[in-house]
């Protein structure tokens, strides 16, 4: 198949826009805005990590899957409808990225994600 111009969903972009929500609990909302190599079937987490390693290794978000082999902690806002950043997928129009609602902001797109129940009482600690 040929690049051309007539056939649907071409030009493909090369790269894509990604708009993320940064900071901690205590200050004002911000937003940067970052431009990733785009490819067909491209993650929002694909591009978070390209960010990563890339542009800005400052940029927290949390994710286990590829570590670990665990799932559901890459949650968050992706353009308002929370989701899981590994299935959230890249297209041709700029995607904004933000900390889950009604979660307690750690940096970024991290959040608190233990119940509330599950914390360790305040004080505590796993040192001797």
């Amino acid at each position: 198949m040929t690049k051309d111009s007539k056939q649907p969903g071409w030009p493909r972009p090369e790269t894509a826009q990604i708009r993320v929500r940064r900071g901690g609990q205590t200050d004002p909302p911000r937003y940067e805005t970052f431009e990733v190599p785009w490819e067909e079937g491209m993650s929002v987490l694909d591009a978070l990590m390209w960010i990563r390693r890339h542009r800005d290794s400052s940029l927290a978000v949390r994710y286990s899957c590829i570590n670990a082999n665990a799932c559901k902690e890459c949650s968050a806002l992706v353009d308002g409808k929370v989701t899981y950043l590994c299935t959230a997928r890249l297209g041709g129009k700029p995607v904004t990225v933000e900390p889950l609602p009604r979660r307690l902001l750690i940096r970024d797109l991290v959040t608190d994600i233990l119940p509330a129940g599950e914390h360790p009482p305040e004080g505590s600690g796993t040192q001797n």
